[in-house]
């Protein structure tokens, strides 16, 4: 890092200035309280702000205080969860409003360290909550971070490596305002999601254009240094869609793993059946099925589109096939036979959403 320090003087200065005229109005931000900062950078990760805002509000409606999300049930905060995805960061958000309560009598840790021992809170989370909570003179880091930093200094590191956390955390450390680190973390946050976004930035009106080397030097995407991730693994499944007199039977999934807890139409994974046409294929998803059930459905092979739904290592690609069948026993399968409307009272991944949608005619 060459800058003087009456250049990060002049940094700060000009930063700080712009966030005080431009800063966005955003409800966690019109107060102080971790326990809102922590709601509102739980549900940030992966998910847009625009998208996060009604969830926020209705999040903390239903559960107002961190004593509140700890007595609640986790039926209830994946419910209030649910279409955000990445239902682990719900959980999470529960087990650290849990180690709240039980541990530390519902007081705030107020250092990046010790918010770190709470679950689910990295490095980034901790350094948010201790800079605009308790004034801590801590790096925020987030994608924003890494992007604005990375074109402002012409950072070579990777950002997708691990270590390289290492070095903008060094970096940003010898910039951030010590007076007001919260809104400097924040005013990043802004920038990075204006002016110095990752597509169609404006180098040339950002507040901070006289700093930023990558604008000064014509290499504005150039920076940052990141390699691709691979492509989602493609994961075909049928989709049991299985019909009573009593409903449509729902299964839960796992504890753990992907969509933990959460309630959906049957799977059986295609890679795992040994036939090699779609009826063989789908006679064995009956029989397999079948074992689990003590029963085997008729099952027939829809006229719905192939619904698609992509997570981070994985597309799965789901055929829906059908059958009227008999309310049989539920003995064997973490399952219960659900009439359609009540399906809102379970709480459902968007995948399973995709699959309701597309019974009912929907695209997928």
């Amino acid at each position: 890092m060459n800058w003087s320090q009456d250049k990060i003087a002049a940094f700060r200065q000009t930063l700080l200035a712009w966030y005080d005229a431009e800063k966005r109005d955003l409800p966690w931000r019109r107060d102080q309280e971790p326990y809102h900062i922590l709601i509102s950078e739980t549900m940030l990760q992966q998910t847009q702000v625009a998208t996060v805002i009604p969830y926020y509000e209705r999040f903390l409606t239903q559960f107002p205080t961190v004593e509140a999300l700890a007595a609640a049930s986790e039926a209830a905060v994946l419910k209030a969860w649910e279409g955000l995805g990445y239902y682990s960061r719900a959980r999470n958000l529960q087990k650290a409003a849990k180690q709240l309560v039980a541990d530390h009598g519902g007081r705030w840790p107020e250092t990046a360290a010790e918010l770190r021992t709470l679950s689910g809170i990295g490095p980034y989370t901790a350094g948010a909550i201790a800079s605009i909570a308790f004034n801590q003179v801590e790096p925020a880091i987030d994608g924003n971070a890494f992007r604005v930093f990375a074109r402002l200094f012409c950072v070579p590191d990777d950002i997708a490596q691990p270590k390289s956390r290492a070095v903008f955390d060094t970096l940003i450390r010898q910039v951030i305002d010590p007076k007001r680190p919260g809104d400097f973390n924040q005013a990043i946050m802004d920038l990075g999601s204006s002016y110095m976004s990752a597509k169609d930035a404006d180098p040339a009106h950002s507040p901070v254009a006289a700093f930023d080397e990558s604008y000064q030097t014509g290499r504005v995407y150039d920076f940052p240094v990141k390699t691709k991730k691979p492509r989602p693994k493609k994961v075909p499944y049928f989709a049991l869609v299985l019909h009573s007199p009593a409903g449509y039977l729902m299964v839960q999934r796992p504890s753990t793993g992907m969509l933990a807890n959460l309630w959906m139409f049957p799977l059986v994974a295609r890679e795992e059946l040994e036939g090699t046409t779609l009826p063989a294929q789908l006679a064995e998803a009956a029989a397999q099925f079948g074992a689990s059930a003590g029963v085997t459905p008729q099952l027939a092979v829809s006229d719905y589109p192939l619904v698609r739904h992509t997570f981070t290592h994985q597309q799965w690609q789901l055929t829906l096939v059908t059958a009227e069948t008999a309310a049989f026993d539920l003995a064997f399968l973490p399952g219960r036979w659900v009439p359609a409307a009540e399906f809102d009272q379970l709480a459902l991944p968007t995948v399973q959403k995709k699959l309701l949608a597309a019974c009912q005619g929907g695209a997928s």
